[in-house]
């Protein structure tokens, strides 16, 4: 999940894994895979960024070591967004 930033300066927590493209034409435009899209105040290179960081700690089990956590990209708008992991892991015995 990444944070983003609308253009009137709200933010929203956006599942990555439905992005099918961005656009600049101006501003940037996100298409998710069912058609919506966001117009945001993040540059394109800004929102691969985010995803390529949120996939990196997802992939090397970062996510679940500590609290939750939001890594602001350089220009301060965006963030990855690290959520707590809820329950425990499963013993070989409760599989």
């Amino acid at each position: 999940m990444i944070t983003l930033t609308r253009l009137s300066g709200t933010t929203f927590i956006l599942n990555c894994d439905l992005i099918e493209r961005i656009d600049r034409s101006g501003d940037t435009v996100v298409t998710l895979v069912d058609g919506k899209k966001y117009v945001v105040s993040e540059t394109p290179a800004e929102v691969v960024g985010l995803v390529a960081h949120y996939r990196s700690e997802l992939y090397s089990g970062r996510h679940l070591l500590g609290p939750e956590t939001h890594t602001p990209t350089s220009s301060g708008r965006g963030s990855v967004v690290t959520l707590p992991r809820r329950g425990h892991d499963l013993d070989d015995e409760e599989l």
